[in-house]
């Protein structure tokens, strides 16, 4: 009596850890995987009225979470189950019982939520197939997790659904990660997207610069360095990924023309086709661009930015 006591004591600490890492890493996932099914939704059945709304960022999140913390769920998992073989008073444990009722009461929560939510939409008459395949995701998903642990709950055993359950949820998970790369594309993408997001900002800043300074002068600067303010505390940015000057060329004085350039590492359709989390500038019909070195012309319109006056 006194050895079971002792080793109760001692694996209570253990039992716990593992047994709050499981549970923890399922919930974890589970919300991961369910923001991947709906990015999915967003990108093939796109609403309009929600379109500024990025994929990319919630997409990354979700799949950086699935890559490092389902995997820690399913080895805790497989590390329980052989604790429980050894050791049945683990798998009879009240900690490991409470966390999975809690998981059931949860889980059945979200199912009774989801399916009010869709006879309500529907009794709206607000039904759309966007809305249907997201209320479907979380019934799946949430049916799927409260299938597994009633059974397993239920028996006096681990469950043989252990492994095809692990297994099943894995090939899923591998799936839903690998075509999300076809929607946000690679790192060197994202990180090209970002330096070209720059340069537009950059360009869009210097080009107001200059309509200022030919409000303020009534002429063009003669180069980017006539627009550097000590006062104002302006500097001209430089490329942020070479640190190399931006071009700038006056075409005509008279009629107020000028150039800008820069060499970018992706078109602009590319920043659209990935929807990039970012509100991108390049989207504007003002600063499209083709990859490499591209100038964009720029007139100066008297009517419209007239010289400011001295007082």
């Amino acid at each position: 009596m006194e050895n079971n006591t002792v080793q109760s004591k001692r694996n209570l600490p253990r039992d716990l850890f593992l047994h709050l890492l499981a549970i923890c890493t399922l919930y974890w996932s589970t919300i991961s995987f369910v923001t991947i099914l709906w990015q999915y939704i967003n990108y093939f059945f796109p609403d309009a009225l929600q379109y500024s709304v990025g994929l990319s960022g919630p997409m990354r999140f979700a799949v950086s979470s699935l890559i490092i913390v389902f995997p820690v769920f399913i080895a805790t998992s497989f590390f329980l189950n052989n604790i429980y073989k050894k050791e049945y008073e683990v798998r009879e444990s009240k900690i490991r019982k409470w966390l999975i009722y809690l998981t059931l009461f949860t889980a059945a929560l979200v199912i009774i939520g989801d399916l009010v939510a869709v006879i309500n939409t529907y009794l709206s008459g607000e039904i759309t197939a966007r809305f249907i395949l997201k209320a479907f995701s979380i019934l799946f998903v949430a049916s799927l997790v409260f299938g597994y642990y009633l059974d397993d709950v239920r028996k006096g055993k681990p469950t043989n659904l252990a492994k095809p359950f692990a297994y099943g949820t894995s090939f899923l998970v591998v799936i839903a990660i690998v075509g999300s790369f076809f929607i946000i594309g690679s790192p060197k993408l994202a990180r090209d997207l970002q330096f070209d997001q720059q340069r537009v900002n950059d360009l869009s800043n210097i080009q107001w610069q200059i309509v200022t300074y030919w409000q303020r002068k009534g002429q063009l600067p003669s180069a980017l360095s006539d627009l550097h303010d000590s006062i104002s505390g302006f500097s001209v940015p430089v490329d942020p990924e070479t640190q190399q000057n931006y071009t700038y060329e006056v075409i005509n004085t008279e009629a107020l023309s000028f150039q800008l350039c820069a060499t970018f590492d992706q078109p602009a359709e590319q920043q659209r086709n990935t929807k990039y989390v970012y509100p991108v500038a390049s989207q504007d019909e003002n600063w499209q661009h083709p990859k490499g070195y591209y100038c964009f012309e720029r007139i100066i319109d008297k009517q419209l930015y007239p010289p400011i006056q001295a007082k």
